[in-house]
């Protein structure tokens, strides 16, 4: 049983050669992680979905799927897949029940499936209601209830939050969490919305203009964001205190009242401290600003 569900290797694709979407994208998703593919819209999250279910063929590169190459391995990949591409396919006339039962006919899942997939995604209630009276939230969680019927090991997700109301989107995340944490599957879940991939995801990959700027897991990401913390300072004179800690640091005024140096750890704040009292500088302010994984997102996209 391989560890590594995905594996894409330098991905090039283009409907035009001279208008690249994808260009040299690596790929590498653990068994039993949720990673958030987080980038601006049109940055290619929907593009490389596609070519990892293929449905769109690579111009170059490799992908495999559970270790194998998916081409040559379609029936034995896919059928450990779920997926939820864009909006659910539903047959709004008919009740969420119903819809399930012909989905359940394309997956070979047994009859008993359809109650535990309704239960798993919070629409028992409304199992008989008609489809075409779901909220949009209670669609989305239906077409998800469909990507369920066979038990997937793996399951794709794009934007599943687009166009929810704050708590259709707090269902979505709680649900992922829920998936992944009691049932085992591992979700791959693209998203424009960072603060939703740091609430759900362990681990996520930044594409931007079809190239892909960071991997690794939310920690690694985190403590990138700490390697951008600054340290400010605010004295009783800050011409002085900018020429002294200039002789060992990088000043920056930010004010005629604040100094700004990159922060390193706790006892450099404390050196700092130190050398302007020993010249006679009253210390107004001595602290970190750390920089929000919103702007260190905006930084390695732009």
């Amino acid at each position: 049983m391989p560890d590594r569900l995905i594996e894409a290797h330098q991905l090039q694709f283009g409907f035009r050669p001279s208008q690249p979407i994808l260009q040299h994208l690596d790929l590498r998703i653990e068994r039993g992680s949720v990673y958030g593919f987080l980038g601006p819209n049109g940055a290619g999250k929907t593009t490389t979905i596609r070519l990892l279910l293929d449905l769109l063929r690579p111009q170059r590169g490799e992908i495999r799927l559970f270790g194998l190459p998916v081409r040559e391995n379609r029936v034995a990949v896919f059928s450990k897949i779920g997926s939820l591409i864009e909006q659910p396919s539903l047959y709004l006339h008919l009740s969420g029940a119903d819809n399930l039962a012909i989905a359940r006919r394309y997956t070979q899942a047994p009859a008993s499936r359809v109650g535990e997939v309704l239960e798993l995604v919070g629409l028992s209630d409304a199992a008989r209601k008609k489809a075409g009276a779901y909220s949009l939230g209670m669609k989305q969680r239906l077409g998800l209830a469909m990507a369920l019927l066979h038990k997937p090991e793996l399951l794709f997700l794009d934007e599943p939050t687009n166009g929810l109301d704050p708590a259709g989107i707090i269902e979505m995340r709680e649900l992922i969490k829920r998936l992944n944490r009691e049932w085992g599957v591992t979700v791959f879940v693209s998203s424009h919305l960072l603060a939703e991939v740091e609430r759900t995801c362990t681990h996520v990959g930044i594409i931007h203009r079809g190239e892909m700027r960071f991997e690794g897991s939310l920690t690694e990401l985190q403590t990138l964001r700490e390697g951008k913390a600054t340290l400010l300072v605010e004295t009783s004179d800050n011409a002085r205190a900018a020429s002294l800690l200039g002789e060992t640091f990088v000043v920056q005024r930010l004010s005629d009242s604040l100094l700004s140096l990159p922060y390193q750890n706790r006892d450099q704040a404390a050196a700092v401290n130190e050398r302007l009292m020993q010249h006679g500088l009253a210390v107004y302010q001595l602290h970190t600003q750390r920089s929000d994984l919103e702007g260190l997102f905006l930084e390695i996209t732009n």
